[in-house]
């Protein structure tokens, strides 16, 4: 059962006076938000492929190099372990869950809520909050279709959190849930896949909880739970949930930062993975514990580019534990009103 603590951390307080003297530039049209800062450009858009930064928008001005995937912090479907064999007559198609194939692997699961925000939303809804020394944009999504005997209607919601001084960002994914379960998670890539050929595109991955493993490990392609698969266990828990790539320009022989995804309490990821598809498919769920109609749960996390792995580890140990991100115009705070530690 989800616990509720009250703690709080405030976290690059902001306090507001003129926001047209801020170190950052928003532009925003119909289509999306483009964030400028003197670190990074990113673009989070409104409609088609949604759900946290677009793909190749996330630039490194310290060293020119992008993204490599599909988009940060892309969110899918509500889901739980079980199968859906017995009722996938009945199912939207979009709900479907197959297992025991090289893309899921053979671990059983089914989806709670649908669709899967990301490729099926098609529009989700957006706010700006602009501090003095930092820009956020909230995402929400209503999820519109459910498995029987199953409501719709839980709440997605998201915020991405740009400061004016770093390299990464902020982000914060959170379910208010409509229906309960025994192990409810949400589904999100984080940082995000990796679009390669033969490894051209990345040098090597970093795994906190497995260690470096070189491009070549992904030539062909491999099921989720085959190899580098972490499953949550309470009793090993790793001290940091850390999932990073190391750019690599082959066609110029350079080699570039790290784009790390950072989950702040580790306790959170009840199952990663990190495995190739074509791609390398870095998925990540959180929650995996009961939760009851009316109930909520969520994961934070620092998104960006770093030089080394061990910058990476000095950053997240600043922010270990929290699991939620609270926003205003005048301050953001990290929080953690989360607890994954079981009743047991």
């Amino acid at each position: 059962m989800l616990k509720w603590m009250v703690v709080g951390f405030i976290a690059h307080l902001a306090c507001v006076s003129n926001t047209d003297a801020s170190n950052y530039t928003v532009d925003e049209d119909e289509q999306q938000i483009k964030i400028t800062t003197p670190h990074l450009e990113a673009v989070i858009v409104k409609s088609g492929y949604v759900s946290g930064v677009a793909r190749q928008s996330f630039l490194d001005k310290k060293t020119g190099f992008r993204d490599a995937g599909f988009g940060l912090d892309i969110v899918d479907w509500i889901m739980e372990p079980g199968s859906d064999e017995a009722y996938r007559d009945q199912l939207d198609p979009e709900l479907v869950y197959r297992f025991n194939n090289d893309y899921h692997g053979d671990r059983a699961k089914r989806s709670i809520e649908g669709p899967q925000i990301c490729t099926k939303a098609k529009r989700i809804n957006t706010e700006i909050v602009r501090g003095k020394d930092f820009v956020a944009v909230k995402q929400w999504f209503r999820y519109r279709t459910a498995a029987p005997n199953k409501k719709t209607g839980s709440l997605w919601t998201q915020w991405l959190v740009f400061p004016d001084d770093t390299r990464y960002f902020f982000s914060a994914d959170r379910i208010d849930a409509v229906n309960s379960s025994e192990a409810m998670f949400l589904r999100t890539d984080l940082p995000g896949h990796i679009r390669h050929q033969n490894g051209d595109s990345f040098r090597q991955i970093y795994l906190s909880y497995h260690g470096l493993i070189a491009n070549n490990q992904f030539h062909k392609n491999f099921a989720p739970d085959q190899r580098f698969h972490y499953l949550r266990d309470d009793e090993k828990i790793p001290d940091r949930m850390i999932r990073a790539y190391q750019l690599q320009d082959s066609a110029k022989s350079k080699v570039g930062p790290w784009l790390a995804g950072m989950t702040l309490d580790p306790a959170a990821v009840s199952e990663a993975w990190c495995h190739q598809r074509g791609y390398v498919c870095m998925i990540q769920e959180f929650g995996g514990q009961a939760v009851q109609a009316g109930e909520s749960f969520g994961a934070a996390y620092i998104i960006g580019y770093f030089d080394s792995t061990a910058e990476m580890q000095t950053v997240y140990d600043r922010y270990r534990g929290f699991n939620a991100i609270d926003v205003k115009p005048e301050g953001w705070s990290l929080t953690k009103p989360f607890s994954y530690t079981s009743d047991d």
